[in-house]
């Protein structure tokens, strides 16, 4: 039995590719398995080669393997892209409809399907997917039964029939497809899962649950890959709990439209790509200045400018944290589990009300759109913090008619704050420089004095585990060092030279600004070499922990900047180099 199944169906662009992946999955899903997906897609609405690639196992699983198990191929060019994938023990199920060639190196065998057409003769070809699903629980030898609860939820509204004519469609291709297989039938059976309950989303998904949790009432956004997920999905559920969603003209008006709702009192926050938050970066520098809450997600992409709408990247490092013109406090939190993103999300709008500043939420393509298991979300862990919020009880009545000090001098640099008409509450807000009360003011002592309150206040951060570790060793051979989606890459190469008696720490960081330098002082210290990996061209993690930490001579930067993430044997490889070259 296989410990570990990668699955794979490519097509064109428009033609079912994310469907048929998405009903794989949920099957395998409800059956206890654990799943890492990710999506190759082009940046375009249709046409294009796209192919969903699923990672299956009894047992945890954070990223996708290099190679390939079973490819399901629905034209030519699935087979052409993808077919270096696969191995002696993998096979190759082609749609019989485009007389499928398998190149001259291709390592495994191909059986011909006609997916298209046992679909037209139970009433339409686009049930072809349903075949090609049925053919692939033929090769794992499944229950088709486990796809009849999966089959009704997205197909029982469309009726009964619809229902059973996709439950045909399976039976059909599974049988086809064992007639084939013959002796060979079950041979890529993986072993059984413990069939508990788990979630099965993208990252988005979780960020936007995060958000609901968080008690937020209101977004605004403006579309763009790869965060739009999180957006629909606040448009569907917001309204549920008396929120709103707006779509603006463009991302400026996204965070400014949610720094006057966050003024008035309501949870807000918008979420965006690259380019987009480019646009905020005037916007960010009001919050700051204004020392009004704001959260926002930052899914990277490719870039600059448009440059790989649809494709892994890790660039926006330092953007996010010295984009903003002038110097104001800001947090970026980067999460880099689905669990994660939820819990991280609830604190990242926790943060921006008590200390009254811009939150970052910094994601990646892979983490947002990456389909993955999720344990259940433990709701005992929801904490909601709103800092110094003044209520009209706890204002006393001046003498004199003194504006209220919404920005006085306090030892934690966090200043009282209170709503608009809030009693005896008056005080002015501008983005100019000001004094205690608001007003404008050029003043030397006073423009010291705001600056040291303001970037005084990210000593007073609330955030736990600023830094994921699994150190196992005291002094190690290697440290590993990522953010965001690497996690897993990290920890599987990391199980495998300790398997081949290298001793190796993984830290992942997850509070990129204010950086954990304590945290990653130590761990630095007790590594020969430090290997950074992260998917940009520059090494910007790199760089960050060389300015707040040091270690020079200890740094090695491994990067990726081709569109696509790192996969464990690809890593393996980059790594072993640098051992044998003497660079670790």
């Amino acid at each position: 039995m296989l410990q570990q199944l990668s699955w794979k169906v490519g097509g064109q662009q428009g033609e079912g590719i994310e469907s048929t992946g998405e009903i794989f999955s949920m099957a395998m899903n409800r059956l206890g398995y654990y799943l890492y997906g990710y999506r190759h897609f082009s940046s375009r609405i249709k046409g294009g080669h796209t192919n969903n690639k699923i990672c299956v196992r009894p047992t945890q699983v954070r990223t996708i393997p290099d190679d390939l198990d079973i490819l399901v191929a629905f034209d030519q060019e699935t087979i052409d892209v993808n077919y270096k994938e696969l191995t002696e023990k993998s096979i190759v199920l082609a749609d019989a409809k485009f007389s499928p060639v398998a190149p001259e190196d291709c390592k495994a065998p191909m059986y011909i399907v006609p997916f298209t057409e046992i679909a037209a003769e139970l009433g339409t070809s686009l049930m072809k997917n349903m075949v090609a699903i049925g053919a692939s629980a033929a090769l794992l030898n499944l229950d088709k039964a486990v796809f009849q609860g999966v089959v009704d939820e997205i197909f029982g509204k469309k009726g009964q029939e619809v229902v059973e004519k996709n439950m045909q469609a399976i039976q059909q291709g599974f049988d086809t497809m064992a007639e084939q297989l013959g002796d060979r039938l079950g041979e890529w059976e993986i072993a059984p899962a413990d069939g508990k309950h788990r979630m099965f989303m993208i990252g988005n998904d979780a960020i936007a649950f995060g958000a609901l949790a968080a008690g937020v009432r209101f977004m605004a956004a403006y579309p763009i890959t790869p965060a739009s997920e999180i957006m629909e999905y606040m448009i569907k559920k917001l309204p549920l709990f008396g929120g709103a969603v707006i779509q603006t003209e463009d991302e400026i008006a996204a965070a400014t439209m949610a720094i006057g709702s966050n003024y008035g009192g309501v949870r807000a926050f918008t979420a965006s790509a690259g380019p987009g938050l480019s646009l905020m970066m005037e916007a960010i520098g009001l919050s700051g200045m204004t020392e009004q809450p704001l959260v926002i997600v930052d899914t990277q992409r490719g870039g600059p400018s448009t440059g790989l709408p649809t494709k892994q990247e890790q660039s926006d490092l330092m953007q996010m944290i010295y984009g903003t013109h002038g110097e104001i406090p800001k947090v970026v939190i980067a999460p880099s589990t689905g669990e994660e993103a939820f819990y991280d999300t609830i604190q990242a709008f926790n943060i921006a009300e008590e200390l009254q500043l811009p939150v970052i939420i910094l994601s990646d393509l892979q983490l947002s759109l990456g389909k993955q298991t999720v344990e259940p979300f433990d709701y005992s862990k929801v904490e909601i913090r709103r800092g110094k919020l003044v209520e009209n009880e706890e204002i006393p009545v001046t003498e004199d008619k003194s504006y209220f000090k919404r920005y006085e001098l306090t030892e934690d640099g966090v200043s009282p704050r209170v709503l608009p008409g809030t009693q005896h509450a008056i005080h002015h807000v501008t983005g100019v420089e000001h004094d205690e009360t608001g007003k404008p003011s050029e003043a030397a002592t006073n423009r010291k004095a705001q600056m040291d309150k303001r970037l005084g206040k990210l000593n007073h951060i609330n955030f736990k585990e600023p830094v994921y570790v699994n150190a196992p060793y005291e002094e190690a051979d290697i440290l590993f060092v990522g953010f965001n989606s690497t996690r897993g890459v990290l920890e599987e190469l990391q199980q495998t030279l300790i398997e081949s008696d290298v001793k190796v720490n993984h830290a992942h960081i997850r509070l990129i600004h204010p950086f954990p330098v304590t945290e990653m002082q130590s761990l630095v210290a007790k590594a020969k070499k430090v290997v950074v990996v992260e998917n940009n061209a520059t090494g910007q993690l790199a760089n960050i922990i060389k300015m707040n930490v040091g270690g020079h001579d200890k740094l090695v930067s491994v990067t990726k900047y081709d569109g696509t993430p790192f996969l464990p044997l690809q890593l393996a490889k980059q790594v072993k180099e640098l051992l044998t070259d003497g660079n670790i």
